[in-house]
Parts: C-alpha cells; structure tokens; sequence
C-alpha cells in the first residue's frame, strides 16, 4: 500500500500537469474502469489505481482520502513554517535580490502547491486558503492574481455550497479591483460562473449571494444584462427565492447610475 507521501506527490503532479482541470470527482476504486469505458478515447492523460485525468476533469480514489488528507495537512504545515520563517529572515537581515528571489520562489511555490491539494481535500481548511492569500498579497502580476481562481473552481465543481471558496473568491476579485482595477471580463465570466453551477445545483444561496456581490462591480451595461438574464431564469424557477433578491438587488443598484429628476 502506498503512503501518504507518494500519493500527494501524485495527485501535485496530476495538478500541475493539467492546470486547466475544471472538475473533480472523489469515486470508488471499481469506478474507474468505466471512465475509460464510457471515454471518447482509450487514453487518459494519467491513470492509475488510485487518479483518472482526461479532458481535463480528475478523479480520485476515495479509498486513499484519509492518507492523502494526513500527507497534504504535514506538508502545508511544513511549507507555511519556512515562508514565516523566511519572511521574519527577510525583516531582520539583508540579502541580495537574486538570493531573495531564489529561495522564496521556491518556498512560494511550495506553500502554493501543498495549500491548494489541501483546499481540494479539505475546502473549509480556511489556514489553507489563507496561506495562498500571504503569497498572492505580494503579487503584482495580474496574471498570476486571476489564475488564483482556479482553485475555488476546482472546489466548488463539487462542493457548490462551500462558503470558504466562495468567500476566497471574493477576496481575490476585490484584491484585484483595488490593486489593477480591471475588472469588467472578470465580472461576466464570474457571473457566467454562478450562473451554470445554479443550473446544475438548485437553491444554492451561497452562489446567488455571491452573484448579488458582484453587483457592486458591475457597469450599468452590465447590471442591464444580469437583469434580463435573471428575468428569465425566474421565469423557470419560479421558487428560487435566492434569484428574486439577486434581481431586487440589481434594481436597487441600476438606479443608482440613473440621474435624479429635477
């Protein structure tokens, strides 16, 4: 039986080989021989007895949970004690900046890599959400601040509800506002985002919450547009409730971009 170790090492290699996956599944072990049955293609990007990845969607043995959980919880510890560590040296002492760059990447890097297989395993470990928010805080790359949402993407393709993603979310896009206030194709893939988990996953207040706090980023266009779409999802769900307030909330803030009649 493997340990814990070497399936972490397994399932990092598996994320950072396909950073485009878009969904996770936890299944049993029996499982797996009919993802590759009811596949378009014989061949899986990785597979083996314990991870399945093609067309960047990822499952995962739920026989191993437990020793992977164990491994990812030692290894975020581990890597969160060398980044204070490294950041007290760096308060204290002076080094060059291609020394400074070297070692922290790496130990950024590390932090990363361990937080994110533990959120995946855990979505409601809020020091491992926190821990990427220490190193995204020192982040001046777009880029690297927009992929950070991958992550919750992950998580909420099969934990639609956990408020810590949605929460983390929240964090990134306002840290992004704040810092390169560009934020207009963000909001409509956001709001896309909400939008299709609400199709699969029904009365989801935690995202129709998340939707009305984009509200507050949108343009005027851009509330118009959420206003006609929202018109006919209630319509078809009729008891939504959640749908209704987003709407309510949308009104409120259209007409704050409307003058005031004399």
């Amino acid at each position: 039986m493997e340990g814990g170790d070497d399936l972490l090492v397994q399932l990092e290699t598996v994320l950072e080989s396909d950073d485009l996956i878009d969904e996770i599944g936890f299944i049993h072990p029996t499982q797996f021989e009919s993802l590759d049955s009811n596949s378009d293609s014989n061949h899986s990007q990785f597979s083996n007895e314990h991870f399945w990845n093609k067309a960047h969607k990822l499952a995962i043995s739920s026989q191993i949970l437990s020793r992977l959980y164990k491994s990812a919880i030692k290894a975020h510890s581990n890597a969160r004690k060398s980044f204070k560590i490294r950041a007290e040296s760096s308060i204290r002492e002076k080094y060059s900046s291609v020394e400074k760059y070297d070692s922290d990447e790496s130990i950024e890097k590390d932090l990363l890599r361990h937080s994110k297989s533990l959120v995946i395993l855990s979505p409601n470990f809020l020091t491992a959400w926190n821990s990427r928010k220490l190193v995204l805080s020192k982040e001046d790359n777009i880029n690297l601040c927009i992929n950070e949402l991958r992550p919750s993407n992950l998580v909420l393709s099969y934990a639609p509800k956990s408020e810590s993603a949605w929460s983390h979310r929240r964090w990134v896009i306002k840290f992004i506002a704040d810092k390169f206030q560009n934020l207009e194709e963000i909001i409509t893939n956001e709001s896309e985002l909400v939008k299709n988990i609400c199709e699969k996953f029904k009365m989801n207040y935690r995202a129709w919450n998340h939707r009305c706090w984009l509200v507050n980023y949108m343009t005027k266009q851009q509330v118009l547009e959420e206003l006609n779409k929202s018109r006919k999802w209630a319509e078809m769900h009729i008891s939504d409730n959640s749908c209704f307030h987003f709407r309510t909330v949308s009104f409120f803030n259209y007409f704050t971009f409307l003058p005031l009649s004399s």
